[in-house]
């Protein structure tokens, strides 16, 4: 049989010989349990800090400039706690997708104990990845910002400053949901207060001075019809990338489907949890993953 060269995305080897396992280190010992997961990589943390300086932006903007100075005060204590309700959930999402590991294979792994505890049998492929040593599991990829291979990886999202796989799906769903909501609110809001302005005195509508006020609404409209615009197209390849059960980088290589096809609720519920419940609106539910599978290495 004629070997993939080194060179392509995977190694496929039919032999644990030919794996060159002796060329592995062993896994490091591993940290203690819940440990958090942080990838230090200087542009996603970057990425990270802005997002949270525009989201609290708006925060600003909508309190101190448009509800708080407002003399509706039903108007202002709905909008307000709507408002701050959708912000908080997405933030706290944005931290679920930052700080949760996404299906890292272990580092490593791809010693002889670890290759013969798999018991190949004649015929059967295992992947080894050459950048970091490891045993892929079907449908992993590396990443060269995590500098791990990560189970149906979708993709790495500068913006949370992780890789998009099968443990932290969910959330980045769930933080691009609630960043369209929040932008499309924020839209309306600003809308609604141009028009109060334009009919009031503007020095009445606001703490701050006209030319101010107009500023700091013009880049929030900016802003939200902005991120609106993204997280929505966003959202909308996630959703569709789940019920057909194929991953970005899957899409974009034209991979082989070697896996079994389901249905799309039980794809939904494959990354949300299962049973269907409030919990999926959650970023403090953690969907049921399910035991990991020991053949999931052996094709």
């Amino acid at each position: 049989m004629m070997l993939v060269p080194t060179h392509h995305f995977r190694d496929i080897e039919r032999k644990p010989e030919y794996l060159q396992p002796e060329k592995c280190t062993p896994p490091p010992f591993p940290g203690p349990a819940g440990t958090m997961w942080f990838i230090r990589d200087g542009c996603g943390i970057a990425c990270a800090i802005v997002t949270w300086f525009l989201v609290l932006y708006a925060e600003f903007v909508v309190l101190f400039v448009m509800l708080i100075p407002s003399r509706d005060y039903v108007y202002s204590v709905i909008n307000g706690i709507v408002f701050n309700l959708l912000a908080f959930l997405a933030l706290a999402s944005h931290c679920r997708a930052m700080l949760t590991d996404p299906g890292a294979v272990p580092k490593g792994n791809a010693t002889k104990e670890f290759i013969e505890s798999l018991q190949l049998k004649p015929g059967q492929v295992v992947y080894k990845c050459p950048k970091c040593c490891s045993i892929k599991p079907d449908r992993a990829h590396h990443c060269s910002v995590c500098k791990r291979c990560i189970r149906k990886m979708d993709h790495h999202c500068p913006w949370v400053n992780n890789c998009v796989g099968e443990n932290n799906q969910k959330y980045f769903v769930l933080f691009t949901m609630y960043i369209a909501l929040i932008s499309l609110h924020a839209l309306i809001m600003v809308g609604f207060h141009f028009l109060h302005c334009f009919e009031e005195d503007w020095t009445k509508c606001s703490s701050f001075s006209p030319p101010t006020t107009v500023i700091l609404l013009i880049l929030l409209c900016f802003e939200a019809l902005l991120f609106l615009i993204f997280t929505s197209v966003m959202f909308g390849t996630q959703v569709h990338s789940i019920c057909t059960d194929e991953t970005g980088i899957e899409q974009l290589k034209k991979e082989e489907r070697r896996w079994a096809k389901k249905t799309k609720w039980m794809n939904m519920k494959a990354v949300f949890g299962h049973p269907f419940s409030l919990g999926w609106a959650s970023p403090f539910a953690t969907p049921d993953q399910g035991k990991a599978d020991p053949y999931q290495y052996v094709v």
